[in-house]
């Protein structure tokens, strides 16, 4: 077992509001085990969704077949197409029946990188995962990801911990990007000093 796979999120770290989550998960590290090996990048971007009362949300109107996922076990993966192009990766969150999921928007890549500028066909590794749908291109992450318990030690694509020191990053909130309704919510946070 490698350094990351030792140190798997469990489901209680997901298991709480979604907001909370969302800081917790900046500077943890996303891995995606695959055919190509492994690819891994530091969390530094992410926004929170929450249910009925979150315009935003997929689950602003309740269990639909889309949403069912968000009001399941926190921990697993919810991946869908956005805008028919870009496949995005959230991580469902709070007890379950309630329905919440933090979006994983940026990372800093760290293991498998030569995989990721292939799979992006780009040289820069600062732009490699700079945005969600870029993110999954990078990752290798795709709709058959879409159920995968994270919390599982035997997934495929799970977040580990990080040992990056919690005092050398600093958290900005922000309005969320790409919505139309609730942007008045600070529910994106983005890390720096990582």
């Amino acid at each position: 077992m490698d350094c990351y796979s030792n140190n798997i999120l469990e489901r209680s770290f997901f298991e709480r509001d979604t907001a909370e989550a969302a800081v917790n998960l900046l500077g943890k590290i996303l891995v995606k085990e695959g055919e190509s090996g492994l690819s891994a990048g530091i969390i530094i971007e992410t926004e929170a969704y929450y249910g009925p009362q979150d315009p935003a949300s997929h689950a602003f109107s309740g269990r639909t077949p889309r949403s069912r996922i968000m009001f399941g076990k926190a921990g697993i993966a919810y991946v869908y197409l956005c805008y028919g192009m870009y496949w995005l990766l959230n991580a469902v969150t709070e007890k379950e029946t309630v329905p919440g999921a933090v979006l994983i928007r940026s990372l800093k890549p760290v293991s498998g990188i030569e995989n990721m500028k292939r799979r992006r066909d780009i040289e820069d590794e600062s732009k490699l995962a700079d945005g969600p749908g870029r993110l999954t291109i990078a990752m290798g992450i795709n709709m058959a990801d879409n159920g995968i318990d994270m919390t599982d030690r035997k997934s495929s694509l799970y977040i580990s911990r990080n040992t990056v020191e919690r005092g050398v990053m600093k958290v900005e909130k922000t309005p969320r990007i790409g919505i139309k309704n609730g942007r008045d919510r600070l529910l994106r946070f983005v890390a720096t000093g990582l």
